[in-house]
């Protein structure tokens, strides 16, 4: 095997690793490394060179068979820290890392050690204190920026002066180019002469442009100085052609296959490059060849053919239509040999003999391989595809190859591609595949046993570029650095994957010719373009690149003079300290710091922060170590492999392009413990932006320490800067979501300070830091977002700022997050004023927009965009986009004096030149007889008239109008029902106009009921004269002589006083003069006559009174007043909300304007809610009255009182016929007189004569026949039979009397018997002269005195004073006439008056006007006039 194919670069088989170990004890590291030629191994600590002679007896080095091992004897705490080991040979270098941590028992200080020198912080000068000697370092001499082109050597050299100056001391000198360290090679050569360190770059290509760095190194101090070097394109070997690739790599490199990769040139040679041609040469020869046989513009290419075990270099050549270019430099050697091979061989740990010898096991015989495994497309363009897979599980001893197949999407034909030569790797690259069409492929394994089964097929790949060339960069923006330079910034490229980085190109103005900047691609955003001519002015533009292409160049910049910024420009500014330092979150071996942006940046953004930390043991501080290499550029940085519970101080210094400013103060001692709290720690990176008189907008970050739970919300809290802790007071009393909060509680002219705490579930956490004192003002020249809508409709936001500087530029933000992506939102920045415009305004872009000026004093403003203001712009927008005449009123159609027909709208502005279109039916219209037109320029009022309307009108109009640009119409459609009652109201409104031209109605014929329920018929009319008539119909026969007929004001009327329904008809009315006449009608038959009988009855309900309750000797009556009845109106009675079922029992009535509901007998089951419905034809109405409780019971006890009342009253003892107050007789008659009894039960008569009773006998007869006539007799009246006569009936309902007076006189002849009748009148007849031949005559004749009637026995009730008074009287009256009976009985036949039980009353409460006395419903009863009431109690 040749040798050279064996040479390859280090590589650690055996990784050192990491440990812990107590003081005292012993640690060692060890690694195996591999390589050819045999590397050089050097250990590091904190990348600082490991020196055993410099440290006797501490550190011992070994190395034996490629096993490299760093023994550290009694380690201290300072033996802590990172270690690398770093192989190195001719085909490069590899490093690895491995860390020690040293730990200390807990209290324990070992006496025999010396206590810890004091740090560099403590010497104001900054030195480290070493061999007991401070070192202070100093380069001088250094170089600048260096411009070479390739095929040149440059040489880069800076004096560096240590002091005291030791001769045998040699710190560490280091060479980086874009922070990579530089290791001696033949390209690069490094010498270190004792105070001049010097780097010679041998062969000069543009790989080796880039910013150098020199790093002089002691023992924990290090100085650097930087400068740029450039590398041009050397001349082209034909006139045009481009310039060479640049930083060709071999990747995944496999037995018979690598993929090549380089980096396109900035040149191109004034025309497209077409593609890219890749050589290889084997190492020991020195011909090329050509890998492939047409250019490629993919910059990688896969190639294949390589011999297993050779190595080769590859180059790239470019061209364009001009010719060739010069090639690319030489790649690292790259072996074709199996991975897991070259792993096994770098692995031997025997010693070097000169030999090697590859070894195979005997293969197993008959085993076909199995199916390769993970197939899958790693890379597809429109030039090949690779296919990767990992061999089979199954496959014996015996080596394996592959065969690839390949299969058109869609169909089943599986094609072999290489049908030759089976490949040894398990990769392939296909050719000559066509484009745009799709492929599935497969793997076969084989061997000598034969061809194994194939492999799973891959998805469906369509052959094509996979990755599309970048998008080009946005603004570009120059600004002055010094007099022979420019920095230049611009926008990243929005779509740009695997972004290899960006060229700058210049022109001076006029010229139209760009030279190229960087020949090497830098992938930042900003570049400082030297080697300017000073006093020109020039422009930029930038090309984004990535394996698929060079992008379209961005805009070109502003043109700038080319002269020094003030201040000398950035190398002369780098940035201040930060300050305010904080912890925000601590665990057990590291923290999370914060720090304040320095108070000045110097002459450029700051790039990043570097953070150094140190241990305090016993208040006493160590050594200050690098917390991170790479710069950071978030204000807030974990610093790990700290130690548990030790205590330790940190310092941060600021990076921008001038470089690395000065450590900040030391912050204070925090102890690295693991926070167990529960609550969030501090917010931080506070920021106040948008300052007012009254408002500002203040920023902040969440905290790093979450607490238990996520944090949910945040408080600010405000302070003026000048008052006490305890003056701390809210802002917001709920939390609030989001990560910044615009305060509007500010007061113009006051500072103020602010914090804010984060809140979680368990509650809320430590404040921030506060903000630096803010005053609360409006600075001049402040300038708010301005939103315009442009004359396209193109919607942006436009923010100004005067006093910029050459490094500010306009930062867009919404939500206060800066906008990095243009899918929604271009941003465009001219001079002082920057733009951004919205793509394609929608909901998605609502939120609050902001921009701030960076360089500036806090220039800012945002803009807040709600669903509001969205739907506004967009209306806008619209407008501006298609501009319309503005219209106060679209096209409407309305009716004039006689029917005339007026198409009209107004243009809320329209200028004098505007032009109206006509149109019907897409027909134009024109002024003519039909169609009166006119356009009033002052009032912007369009109309068109027509007289009246045909069917052939019927249809569309439109206004068409233009004014300039502008345009607009309005159209009216008339058809269908539309214009058939257009056109109808139309002729109504012509008849109409005739028909007033004599007398008319104003207001037809109607009607209106009054409150009494008077039906009133009137009208109103008008242009009547004297002599207009007016004539009234019923059902067309003429009302004549009706008094009520009125004629005044215009108004006439008819009034029907009590209706019914002789009164339905049609009425009519006619007014006529020698005009003309008009006739109004109103039927008021069926459902007319129903409406109006319904407003009659809804003025009866309404009039109605409450139910009230009455009691009865029968029941319970209810009832309700109206103010007029009529027999037509239906109400129904309910109980408990049901219609109540009329019987015997349950009856209703009316009795003139009482309505009345009787209950006889009323029961339990009669109780509940009463009410009466009035039915009017809508919804009626109700009265209702409660007949429970205490109403009922009052009600029944009073009903069965009357009951009792009425019975006695109908039962008790009565005189019926009555009887001659005077009798005159002469004696020796007789004298008969007879009366009518009545009473149930039969009444007792007793007679008495001068009040002592008489007892039937010879002289005296008294008889009671048939329980009716009561006879007395006397048989021969002498004069001792004159007397009072009294008759007394009683039974236990009541006693009566009745009284008359006997007169005898002296005998004048025999009269006969003389007998007294009484007629129906109660008159007695006496016997005479002239007796009447019939009884009815004999009671005409008879003469005598009329009998007066008897009292009505009903007695209302007294008042209750008077009532209890008569009680007592009657009492006392009673008690006399018992005491009378007891003692003489006989004195019982002078009682001639007559009892009677008390008859029903009214109460004073119940006898109101609305209400009728039981008095009143009882019939009168006759009696005599000698006749006498008791009251029994």
């Amino acid at each position: 095997m040749n040798k050279d194919s064996l040479m390859h670069a280090p590589e650690f088989v055996i990784k050192p690793r990491s440990h812990t170990v107590w003081e005292k004890q012993c640690v060692r590291l060890h690694c195996t490394v591999s390589g050819w030629p045999d590397p050089r191994v050097v250990w590091y600590k904190n990348n600082v060179t490991i020196d055993p002679m410099a440290h006797p007896g501490k550190y011992k080095l070994e190395s034996s068979y490629n096993v490299h091992s760093l023994e550290i004897n009694r380690c201290d705490f300072d033996d802590t820290a990172q270690y690398r080991v770093s192989a190195m040979n001719s085909k490069g270098e590899l490093s690895s890392f491995a860390s020690i941590v040293v730990k200390r028992f807990k209290g324990e200080v070992e006496e025999a050690l010396p206590m810890p020198r004091p740090s560099s912080t403590d010497n104001e000068d900054g030195m480290v204190s070493e061999y007991g000697i401070t070192f202070d370092t100093h380069i001088v001499d250094g170089f600048g920026v260096s411009f070479g082109r390739e095929g040149e050597t440059m040489s880069l050299g800076a004096t560096v002066i240590i002091s005291p100056n030791l001769a045998r001391y040699q710190p560490e000198v280091q060479w980086y180019r874009d922070d990579v360290l530089l290791q001696p090679s033949k390209w690069c050569h490094m010498h270190w002469s004792g105070d001049k360190a010097t780097l010679t770059l041998t062969h000069l290509n543009k790989e080796d442009e880039g910013l150098y760095t020199l790093r002089i190194t002691t023992k924990s101090k290090y100085e650097t100085y930087s400068a740029y070097v450039f590398v041009r394109d050397a001349d082209a070997e034909v006139e045009g052609a481009p310039g060479a690739p640049l930083d060709v790599k071999c990747q995944d490199a496999n037995k018979d296959y690598v993929i090549v990769t380089w980096k396109q040139p900035a040149v191109d040679g004034g025309s497209s490059i077409l593609g890219y041609f890749v050589d290889r040469c084997e190492v020991g020869t020195t011909h090329w060849s050509q890998c492939n046989d047409t250019p490629i513009k993919f910059a990688r290419f896969p190639v294949t053919g390589l011999v297993e075990g050779r190595s080769y270099t590859f180059r790239v050549r470019a061209v364009n239509k001009s010719g060739m270019s010069r090639p690319s430099r030489a790649s690292e050697v790259e072996a074709a040999m199996d991975p897991a091979d070259r792993a096994r061989m770098r692995g031997t740990s025997a010693p070097w003999t000169g030999q090697i010898i590859v070894t195979e096991e005997e293969p197993a015989e008959g085993v076909v391989p199995g199916r390769p495994k993970e197939l899958e497309v790693t890379e597809a363009t429109k030039n090949y595809v690779v296919l990767s897979w990992k061999p089979p599980g199954e496959r014996g001893h015996e080596g394996i190859m592959y065969y690839v197949e390949k299969c058109v999407s869609g169909t089943d034909s599986w094609q072999r591609v290489n049908t030759e030569i089976p490949v040894k790797s398990p990769r392939f690259a296909l050719f000559d595949l066509a484009e745009g069409k799709a492929y599935s492929f497969r793997v076969r394994c084989c061997n000598s046993a034969g061809v194994g089964e194939p492999s799973e097929a891959t998805e469906a790949t369509t052959v094509g570029d996979k990755l599309d060339i970048p998008s080009a960069p946005g603004r570009v923006i120059p600004t002055r650095n010094t007099d022979t330079s420019v920095v230049v910034s611009w926008e990243a490229s929005r779509e740009a994957k695997e972004l290899v980085g960006y060229y700058i190109e210049a022109s001076i103005v006029g010229s139209n010719k760009f030279e190229p900047c960087n020949n090497k691609p830098v992938k930042g955003t900003r570049f400082i373009c030297h080697g300017l001519v000073t006093g020109e002015s020039y422009v930029f533009r930038v090309k984004a690149l990535n394996a698929a292409g060079l992008s379209e160049c961005s805009q070109e910049s502003e043109a700038i003079e080319v002269k020094a910024a003030i201040g000398g420009g950035i190398p002369h500014a780098s940035p201040t300290p930060p300050y305010g330092i904080s912890v925000l979150e601590c665990v057990r071996d590291s923290m999370v710091l914060a720090w304040k942006q320095p108070t000045f940046i110097g002459g450029a953004d700051i790039t990043g922060y570097f953070v150094d930390y140190r241990e305090v043991i016993n208040g006493v501080p160590g050594t200050w170590h690098e917390a991170n290499v790479k710069a950071v550029s978030d204000r807030a940085y974990r610093v790990s492999d700290l130690k548990e519970n030790r205590k330790y101080q940190f310092q941060v210094r600021a990076a921008n392009m001038a470089g690395v400013g000065i450590p900040s103060l030391s912050s204070g001692t925090f102890v690295c413990e693991e926070w167990t709290i529960a609550v969030p720690g501090p917010p931080h990176d506070l920021q106040v932006t948008e300052v007012r008189a009254n408002t500002l907008v203040l920023l902040y970050k969440p905290p790093v320490y979450q607490g238990r739970d996520p944090v949910n919300g945040f408080y600010i809290d405000i302070k003026e800067a000048d008052a006490e802790e305890e003056a701390w007071r809210g802002v917001n009393e709920k939390a609030v979501l989001t990560n910044y909060m615009k305060i509007k509680i500010l007061k113009e002219g006051e500072t103020y300070v602010f914090r804010v705490r984060a809140q979680n579930k368990a509650g809320v956490g430590k404040a921030s830091e506060p903000t630096e004192p803010v005053l609360a003002e409006t600075k001049p020249g402040t300038t708010e977002i301005v939103v315009d809508v442009d004359d396209d409709g193109v919607i942006s936001m436009n923010f100004a700022c005067s006093n910029l500087t050459p490094d500010s530029r306009f930062v867009w933000s919404k939500n206060y997050e800066e906008i990095t992506d243009d899918t929604r939102i271009t941003m465009a920045t001219s001079g002082e004023k920057s733009k951004a415009t919205f793509n394609m305004l929608a909901e998605d872009d609502i939120g609050i927009y902001s921009c701030a000026v960076t360089h500036t004093d806090g220039a800012s403003s945002s803009y807040t965009l709600s669903a509001e203001e969205l739907k506004k712009l967009l209306e806008i927008s619209h407008d501006h986009k298609f501009p319309i005449i503005p219209l106060k009123t679209e096209l409407a159609v309305e009716l004039q004096e006689k029917g005339r027909i007026r198409f009209w709208l107004q243009a809320e502005k329209i200028s004098a030149n505007g032009k109206i279109e006509y149109v019907f039916n897409d027909n134009n219209l024109s002024q003519g007889e039909k169609y009166k037109m006119n356009f009033n320029k002052d009032t912007g009022v369009i109309e068109m008239t027509m007289e009246s309307l045909l069917p052939e009108d019927e249809g569309t109009f439109t206004f068409q109008l233009q004014d300039g640009k502008a345009t607009n119409q309005s159209s009216l459609v008339l058809i269908g029902e539309v214009f058939k009652g257009l056109q109808k109201e139309s002729a109504f409104m012509r008849k109409e106009w005739h028909r007033k031209q004599g007398p008319h109605f104003v207001e037809y014929l109607s009607y209106e009921v009054t409150p009494e329920c008077c039906v009133v018929l009137k009208c109103k009319v008008g242009n009547i004269k004297k002599e207009t008539v007016a004539l009234w119909y019923k059902d067309g026969r003429e009302i004549k002589g009706d008094e009520k007929l009125t004629f005044t004001e215009g108004v006439l009327k008819l009034e029907i006083a009590q209706i019914s329904k002789k009164d339905a008809g049609v009425y009519e009315i006619i007014m006529k003069d020698d005009r003309g006449k008009d006739t109004s009608t109103l039927n008021l038959t069926e459902q007319g006559f129903r409406d109006l009988m319904n407003e009659v009855f809804s003025n009866i309900a309404n009039s109605s009174t409450a139910l009230k309750i009455q009691s009865t000797e029968e029941g319970i009556r209810l009832y309700s007043f109206v103010s007029y009845y009529n027999e037509a109106l239906q109400v129904t009675w309910h109980h408990k909300d049901s219609a109540i079922a009329f019987t015997d029992r349950i009856k209703s009535g009316v009795v003139g304007e009482q309505l009345w509901l009787q209950i006889t007998e009323p029961t339990e089951k009669d109780k509940g809610k009463y009410a009466i419905e009035f039915h009017d034809g809508k919804g009626g109405l109700k009265r209702t009255v409660e007949l429970s409780g205490q109403a009922f019971d009052d009600a029944y006890a009073e009903f069965q009182r009357l009951k009792a009342a009425a019975i006695a009253e109908r039962n008790r003892a009565r005189v019926a016929g009555g009887l001659p107050d005077v009798v005159t007789i002469q004696e020796l008659k007789a004298l008969n007189l007879t009366c009518n009894i009545s009473g149930e039960p039969l009444p007792e008569v007793v007679w008495l004569k001068n009040e002592r009773e008489i007892v039937s006998d010879g002289h005296y007869v008294m008889k009671f026949e048939a329980g009716k006539y009561a006879s007395f007799t006397i048989t021969t009246v002498n004069t001792t039979d004159s007397g009072k006569y009294s008759i007394l009936v009683k039974n236990k309902y009541g006693t009566e009397s009745a009284d008359f007076t006997l007169v005898v006189t002296e005998g004048k002849g025999d009269l006969g018997v003389t007998s007294y009748l009484t007629d129906a009148d109660g008159n007695v007849i006496i016997g005479s002269k002239s007796r009447p031949t019939t009884p009815t005559e004999r009671r005409k004749s008879v003469t005598g005195k009329k009998m007066q009637k008897r009292k009505d026995s009903v007695i209302l009730q007294k008042p209750p004073e008077e009532k209890e008074g008569k009680k007592k009287e009657e009492k006392k009256m009673e008690d006399k006439t018992a005491d009378k009976k007891k003692a003489a009985p006989a004195v019982a036949s002078k009682v001639g008056k007559q009892e009677t039980l008390q008859q029903p009353t009214t109460t004073a409460d119940e006898a109101k006007p609305d209400d009728v006395p039981t008095s009143e419903k009882l019939a009168e009863k006759p009696q005599t006039n000698k006749g006498k009431n008791d009251q029994d109690e």
